[in-house]
């Protein structure tokens, strides 16, 4: 099975405040070939906590208490599940996001960057009174993070809806020990759900915890996640022993790439990471994720699949903040004529990437104006 063509087509009027007014944004839709009357109204639904985000990168070392460390660059963007969010809705998926926003100026920013930056669907979105956004300062270096965060819990019943809108597919996080009711809801409409899980901060490391998992297509922990909830000593053993609970097991292998297998199938798969040099390498797991799920929902062969994720995640670490450094396809697109036209690549290499042909035309996309995470998130207007 081969990737099916995609379309590129326009998909509204996007505001980007350049002092350029609107640009016609160009996408490429990769769920064309399948998209039919009476589908779901969304591709991919998800819910969660959207952050601040303030990134320094450059720094030399790890701050060291009692000093002051300067660093070389700066960024702020949306962040937490808007990193997933956007790069869903920059892959061209239909993406649709619940989530409390505060009602100070951070929420105002985030809001105005994901509905009418990246065409994000809000609906099921709330702005609280009173509440003001949580923020997070993360430092960059040596190819690392270290983050500092605050906020509130939002009001109980925000943000999820009681009952989750139809979607193709929804990505959820999971918490050991605790349900998500919309999880269950999902899968019963025919939602495919796709699902990460964060650090086990109480050590049980029980995949009995993850109840949700039962309802989940695919399940995607880094390696480290992997081999603590199955005991395994390698991480694709651990992938192997987590198709007993869940369908696809993807672990992501950090410098080695990934890798996959399908129970229902028996196919597996593992691509090698793409080297960059990575300016800030917050938001990549999301990045990762989105191209994942997009290539899951196009009926992608498995390894094709994982390229693309690993390409996703290679391309967005190049840039500042988690959100907005997702990249699109006019990058991606770029990234592969770029690559082509090289001497000397390795021909092997070059063919691992070859779906792409079928993917991205040979003519340059025309991007729309990607908003970036710049230092300030808003200037005054002049008089």
């Amino acid at each position: 099975m081969t990737p099916s063509t995609a379309s590129v087509v326009p998909t509204g009027e996007g505001r980007h405040r350049t002092g350029e007014g609107q640009h016609r944004r160009t996408q490429v839709d990769p769920l064309a070939a399948l998209r039919a009357p009476g589908d779901p109204p969304w591709d991919v639904y998800l819910t969660g906590t959207v952050f601040l985000d303030i990134v320094f990168t450059g720094l030399d070392s790890a701050p060291v208490r009692g000093t002051e460390s300067w660093a070389r660059g700066m960024g702020s963007s949306p962040g937490g599940v808007a990193n997933m969010a956007t790069a869903l809705a920059r892959l061209g998926l239909r993406t649709s996001l619940a989530a409390a926003f505060g009602d100070d100026h951070y929420g105002d920013y985030c809001w105005d960057a994901l509905e009418q930056g990246e065409g994000i669907d809000l609906t099921p979105s709330r702005r609280v009174p009173g509440w003001h956004s949580p923020v997070t300062v993360s430092m960059a270096y040596e190819g690392e993070r270290t983050m500092v965060s605050h906020g509130h819990e939002p009001p109980p019943e925000e943000p999820a809806p009681d009952r989750p809108p139809r979607a193709r597919a929804a990505i959820a996080s999971l918490t050991p020990g605790r349900r998500a009711p919309w999880i269950a809801q999902a899968a019963a409409r025919g939602t495919r759900v796709f699902a990460d899980v964060g650090w086990d901060d109480t050590g049980a490391w029980d995949l009995a915890g993850l109840a949700d998992l039962a309802h989940c297509e695919a399940f995607l922990p880094n390696a480290e996640e992997a081999m603590r909830y199955t005991g395994a000593t390698c991480p694709r053993a651990a992938a192997h022993a987590l198709t007993e609970h869940v369908p696809l097991a993807v672990v992501t292998l950090g410098a080695e790439g990934a890798y996959a297998v399908d129970r229902r199938t028996g196919e597996t798969a593992e691509v090698p990471a793409i080297a960059v040099e990575a300016l800030d390498p917050t938001g990549a797991g999301d990045v990762f994720v989105a191209g994942f799920v997009t290539g899951t929902l196009a009926g992608w062969p498995l390894a094709d699949r994982l390229a693309f994720a690993g390409l996703t995640a290679a391309l967005s670490v190049q840039e500042f903040g988690g959100s907005l450094s997702a990249p699109g396809w006019s990058e991606i697109a770029g990234w592969w004529r770029r690559v082509r036209s090289v001497a000397g690549q390795d021909p092997a290499a070059l063919r691992r990437y070859a779906f792409l042909a079928d993917l991205v035309p040979d003519d340059p996309i025309r991007p729309w104006p990607l908003r970036r995470a710049v230092p300030t998130i808003g200037f005054r207007r002049p008089a």
